[in-house]
């Protein structure tokens, strides 16, 4: 089944709501002009609030991406397509839990 291939330009949040921001080797590869994420690359979470019940803060501070095109390559790397099953991790490599997509392109899909 397609899914529509990340860009840098898509939005994701952590499942505490904090905005995740996806970074990218290729650049010359553009969709709906913006750089297409490939293989390698994350994203970042800035400003998640999350804290265990012991008062220990422990923040999403990662999103890894895993939904990897098959045959789609961009920059001789596959592509990264949206994922429901990509995950926020803490400092400390604990997945926290879901990554949320939002401003999906649809113009482009890929399996």
């Amino acid at each position: 089944m397609s899914k529509p291939v990340v860009t840098q330009l898509t939005q994701t949040q952590c499942p505490h709501a904090a905005m995740g921001t996806l970074t990218t080797s290729t650049t010359k590869v553009m969709i709906d002009n913006a750089p297409a994420l490939a293989l390698g690359d994350k994203g970042t979470v800035a400003g998640c609030p999350f804290t265990l019940p012991n008062g220990k803060p422990q923040p999403c501070v990662t999103e890894m991406l895993l939904g990897i095109s098959s045959k789609v390559m961009a920059e001789g790397k596959f592509v990264l397509l949206q994922n429901p099953s990509d995950l926020c991790y803490s400092v400390e490599n604990i997945p926290q839990g879901p990554v949320g997509w939002t401003n999906i392109q649809m113009k482009v899909l890929a399996a």
